[in-house]
């Protein structure tokens, strides 16, 4: 595992980061969720990414990861551990959880800390621009959770290039820089080419990206349709059935020839493809068993692309 730094911060992040948002709620099962982290770690990847409402039910995402941590990261393994969390989607009924306001994002981590039982996280995100809040507000709470000691770095997610650029600036005045965004990025999802990473670049702030295989969608599950057990099959997915196209599903068997002749899966490919620009500091995956951890993992063994790979996938996905 190689480690890159954030931005211009002194903190380094593995290239493959571990997120929490599925398979690890109180409806998964909690000893595969155990054996995933650990093997994650033990593999190298340090970074383990949750957020307030990740479950389901909300909140037994962070439940589950601190029993991990008491089974498994007592003592000085709490010391090599990343562990990130976010506030800024609905947690709880009533006008106080949700969106960014002071009152919502510090009750918040509260609560998170109790769930994961620790002192700390390592980052703390706005987990989405509110319209309604002043962004200074916002930026004053993310600052008050490091000068409190209740995280290291602070973060933002989902916030548009000129939305972040203000967020920072505002940030870098009260004296606690912006360490790193958290997009949506993927090859069929690149909306942070128009403008965010440059902005990131500007500002030397890092980036991860998350959904990097689309929901599923970059996977060779649905290079025949789609199946019963999928994200796109599930009605409470978030996965919808009409993002499957044939138009699509033509793009990506197209997308696993290449993968094929650099004898990777489409999975892997879809992942290196990413790395591709050193502005990602790191890429989150999800999983949901050991396997599918280590196969995304093998990604690392084949980073590199030829000029004609990568005309040949700008040209497929148009």
């Amino acid at each position: 595992m190689k480690y890159n730094r954030c931005g211009k911060s002194g903190l380094l992040l593995p290239e493959i980061s571990l997120g929490l948002w599925h398979n690890f709620g109180s409806v998964d099962n909690f000893e595969n969720a155990e054996s995933i982290a650990v093997e994650a770690f033990d593999k190298g990847i340090t970074h383990f990414d949750l957020a307030n409402n990740y479950g389901p039910v909300p909140g037994s995402a962070e439940t589950n990861f601190g029993k991990i941590l008491w089974h498994n990261f007592q003592g000085n393994l709490r010391d090599e551990i990343i562990i990130a969390t976010k506030a800024g989607y609905t947690m709880w009924d009533g006008p106080y959880g949700d969106w960014g306001s002071r009152k919502y994002l510090l009750s918040s981590l509260d609560q998170s800390l109790k769930r994961m039982k620790v002192d700390y996280v390592d980052i703390f995100y706005s987990h989405r621009p509110d319209p309604e809040t002043p962004i200074e507000e916002t930026m004053m709470a993310l600052d008050y959770t490091v000068r409190s000691g209740k995280a290291l770095y602070v973060g933002i997610s989902n916030y548009s290039a000129e939305q972040t650029r203000v967020a920072v600036d505002v940030l870098k005045q009260l004296g606690t820089p912006c360490l790193i965004h958290q997009a949506k990025y993927s090859m069929l999802e690149r909306w942070v080419e128009n403008g965010l990473l440059d902005v990131l670049e500007e500002k030397g702030v890092g980036c991860i990206a998350f959904s990097p295989l689309a929901q599923g969608l970059l996977t060779d599950k649905y290079l025949k349709g789609i199946p019963e057990n999928s994200r796109a099959h599930n009605p409470n997915g978030h996965l919808k059935e009409n993002e499957v196209t044939q138009e699509r599903i033509q793009k990506l068997i197209q997308l696993n020839d290449i993968a094929q002749n650099r004898n990777q899966s489409l999975a892997q490919m879809a992942l290196a493809w990413l790395q591709k620009d050193k502005r990602i500091t790191s890429v989150l995956i999800g999983a949901s068993s050991v396997r599918q951890l280590n196969n995304n993992i093998e990604c690392l063994q084949n980073l590199e692309f030829s000029q004609d790979e990568l005309n040949a996938i700008e040209k497929i996905l148009g």
